[in-house]
């Protein structure tokens, strides 16, 4: 059984200045909104950030963005946030962009273990400058490090009381890859039920990854609204 915590505040009490931080969520779908909340509250600075985008402006990681409290962005997309685009111009923020892919690998291959790969990913770009390559079967492939962190920020649909998580839909995007990288992960979850009570075979995070369980509810924004209007017969 995992403990429940019922602070965000103390979730994140652990998170110092310098951490390396992994967030689970692509653009606002699957983000742990409280969990990134609780951490722009406590002020703490010169974080690493590793997350598939920034959020906007005035949501998810923007909120953290706005207050600086982000010293380097490791991630693939980062074209809705204009407050990020402009401290990369200023020099205010360091940024390290990825092939989408990549990145995905780069973090599920930490959470495996496994501490490297070769991908062609790159290969014959900016991005494998000064890097190692090798030939596989006639084909040139980039060296790719991977990811891991001090804490691990995720989402989740439904959980139990042992930390076993459930993803809904596409809300899985990047979150149970982060939730196997992070030394310490904390889940916030929008539904807690008793143990046992999860299909076995529906799980996509295994309690063991999980070290804090909060239950919080979500605002679940909305990223960019798309309006169709119908045409008049």
């Amino acid at each position: 059984m995992k403990p429940i915590l019922s602070s965000f505040k103390e979730a994140v009490s652990e998170i110092k200045d310098g951490a390396t931080i992994m967030v689970g969520g692509f653009g606002l779908c699957g983000i742990p909104e409280n969990l990134i909340k609780a951490l722009c509250h406590t002020g703490v600075k010169n974080l690493t950030v590793i997350s598939n985008n920034c959020g906007v402006d005035d949501w998810g990681l923007g909120l953290l963005l706005k207050t600086k409290q982000i010293k380097k962005m490791i991630s693939s997309y980062v074209g809705e946030n204009k407050e990020f685009e402009r401290q990369v111009l200023n020099g205010e923020l360091e940024v390290e962009l990825i092939p989408q892919g990549t990145l995905a690998e780069k973090i599920r291959a930490g959470g495996a273990g496994i501490p490297a790969f070769y991908t062609p990913a790159g290969v014959g770009t900016p991005i494998a400058e000064g890097r190692e390559t090798r030939i596989f079967h006639g084909r040139e492939y980039l060296l790719e490090e991977a990811l891991t962190a001090d804490f691990s920020l995720v989402r989740a649909w439904k959980a139990d009381k042992s930390g076993n998580l459930i993803y809904n839909k596409t809300a899985q995007n990047f979150n149970p890859m982060i939730a196997a990288a992070g030394r310490v992960t904390i889940a916030e979850a929008e539904n807690l039920v008793d143990k046992g009570m999860l299909p076995a075979n529906h799980i996509h995070t295994p309690g063991i990854y999980v070290q804090k369980l909060l239950v919080g509810k979500q605002e679940k924004r909305i990223e960019r609204l798309t309006i169709r209007h119908k045409k008049r017969k």
